[in-house]
C-alpha cells in the first residue's frame, strides 16, 4: 500500500498552476522527483564531487564509491547476474542505439530480419531502420490486434529462422499494453534470435527480472523512475555484451593506446568512455532506493486501481475515444475528446493547473494506424490520486462545453 504522505515527499507538487493546485499527469514523459533524490545529488555536489576512476585522492574514492555503488543497486533491481553487465548512459534512447548500432550491425546481412510492432516509441524503431539500411536487413512488424495488444500466435508466426533481433517495449507509452515478454523471448531464442526491451515505461512501474523473462538487452531511463534526468542504463548478456565493439572512443574505455591502434577496457567501462554522469548515477541509486522502499508491487497495484478507475470515469463523457485495452496494469490512459484536438484539450487543462501530454508521443507508426493525427495521455504515478482523475474528468467535461461540445 502506497503511503499516504507520500505526496510529502515531492516538493514541485505543492505550488498552483495558474491559480490551481497542480494536478500532475504526464508521469509517462517524465515523473517528478523526491526529496530524498533530490538531497542525495545535492549531498554529492556538496561533499563527493570529483572524477572517477581516476584520483587517488580522498574526494575520488568517494565518487568512484557512489558511482559504483549505483550500478550495484541498478543490478540489484532488475536482478542482473552482475553489476559488469550494467552500462550507465543518457537514458533509454542511447542504450537502444548502442545495440543497434553495435549489436545489429555485427550480425545482420541482406535477408536477415528485424521484428519490431508498429506501437514502437521512435527511440525503438528508428535505430533499427538505420540498422536495417546499412546491413540490407529486412524490416518485419508483428501485426496489431483491434484493442493494441498482439497476440502470441503473431509473434510466433512473425518470427523466423531469418530473424536475428526482436526490438519490443515491455509497456507501449501509447497504449499501456504489457506485452508478453517473456513467451516473446522464448520465440526469439527459439529461432536463433535475440531480444531487445525498451524498458522505458516498465520500469518505474512494475518489478523487472530479466533472468526470468529472458531478455538479451534491456534499456530504460532513470527519470520517469524519480531520478534525475540524463542518466539510464542498458543490461546485456556478457557474452553478447563482450562481443561488441564500442562506438564512442575516448578517455576512460581504453586499456592500452598505441599511435596507431588500442584496446579496450572490460566491461562496462568499454563503454562509457569520457567523464560519466557521475551525479545522475547517485540520484538513480538514491531513487531505486526510494522506490524499494515503498515497494514495486505496492507500486503496481496502486496503478492499476487507479487505471481502472481512470477507465470507468472517462468513459463516463459522451464522445470520448479510449485508445488500448480496457483492463491494464499500468497508470496510462490515451484518448480523443471528440472532435477537439489534443492541444487545445491540453491547453485548457493547464488553464486549470492538469498537466497531461499531447501529441503523437513519438509514435507516428502507431498515430496512422489508430487512424489519429494526435493524441491525449493522461498517465499516472505512486503519487497521484483518484482526485486527480476526478479534477480531469470534471476539466475534460468543461473543455467540451468551451468547445461547443463538440464530438
Amino acid at each position: 500500500m502506497i503511503p499516504s504522505s507520500v505526496r510529502e515527499w515531492f516538493p514541485i507538487l505543492h505550488q498552483e498552476i495558474n491559480g490551481h493546485p497542480l494536478v500532475y499527469l504526464d508521469n509517462a514523459a517524465t515523473s517528478q522527483k523526491p526529496r530524498q533524490v533530490i538531497d542525495a545529488v545535492k549531498r554529492y555536489y556538496e561533499w563527493e564531487n570529483s572524477n572517477v576512476h581516476r584520483g587517488v585522492h580522498t574526494l575520488g574514492s568517494r565518487a568512484t564509491d557512489a558511482y559504483e555503488g549505483a550500478r550495484e543497486k541498478v543490478a540489484r533491481f532488475i536482478n542482473a547476474e552482475s553489476a559488469e553487465q550494467i552500462i550507465f548512459n543518457r537514458g533509454t534512447t542511447v542504450g537502444l542505439n548502442l545495440v543497434a548500432s553495435s549489436y545489429a550491425r555485427s550480425v545482420c546481412g541482406p535477408g536477415d530480419e528485424i521484428v519490431l510492432t508498429e506501437m514502437e516509441h521512435h527511440s525503438n524503431l528508428i535505430p533499427w531502420q538505420q540498422a536495417a539500411l546499412a546491413t540490407g536487413a529486412t524490416l518485419k512488424y508483428i501485426p496489431l490486434q483491434p484493442d493494441g495488444t498482439i497476440r502470441v500466435e503473431d509473434v510466433e508466426q512473425t518470427v523466423t529462422d531469418r530473424t536475428k533481433l526482436v526490438a519490443i517495449a515491455y509497456v507501449s507509452n501509447v497504449m499501456g499494453v504489457v506485452h508478453p515478454v517473456k513467451q516473446i523471448a522464448e520465440i526469439a531464442h527459439r529461432h536463433g534470435a535475440v531480444i531487445v526491451v525498451d524498458g522505458a515505461q516498465s520500469t518505474p512501474h512494475m518489478k523487472v527480472d530479466v533472468q526470468e523473462l529472458g531478455i538479451d538487452f534491456y534499456a530504460f531511463s532513470g527519470h520517469k523512475m524519480c531520478a534525475p534526468t540524463g542518466i539510464g542504463a542498458l543490461y546485456g548478456k556478457k557474452e553478447l555484451l563482450n562481443r561488441m565493439e564500442p562506438i564512442e572512443f575516448g578517455g576512460e574505455m581504453i586499456n592500452d593506446v598505441g599511435l596507431y591502434e588500442s584496446n579496450w577496457k572490460e566491461l562496462p567501462w568499454k563503454f562509457e568512455g569520457g567523464t560519466p554522469i557521475i551525479a545522475g548515477a547517485v540520484g538513480l541509486g538514491a531513487a531505486i532506493d526510494f522506490l524499494e522502499e515503498i515497494g514495486l508491487d505496492a507500486i503496481e497495484q496502486h496503478e492499476t486501481k487507479l487505471a481502472a478507475y481512470a477507465m470507468n470515469r472517462l468513459s463516463e463523457i459522451e464522445g470520448i475515444r479510449l485508445h488500448g485495452p480496457r483492463e491494464r496494469k499500468v497508470g496510462l490512459v490515451t484518448f480523443n475528446l471528440g472532435d477537439v484536438h489534443p492541444h487545445d484539450v491540453a491547453t485548457v487543462l493547464d488553464a486549470q493547473g492538469i498537466a497531461i501530454r499531447a501529441g503523437h508521443h513519438c509514435c507516428q507508426p502507431l498515430m496512422r494506424w489508430l487512424k489519429e493525427s494526435s493524441t491525449a495521455r493522461a498517465s499516472f504515478y505512486l503519487y497521484n490520486t483518484e482526485e486527480d482523475i476526478d479534477r480531469l474528468v470534471s476539466a475534460l467535461i468543461q473543455t467540451k462545453e468551451y468547445f461547443g461540445d463538440a464530438t
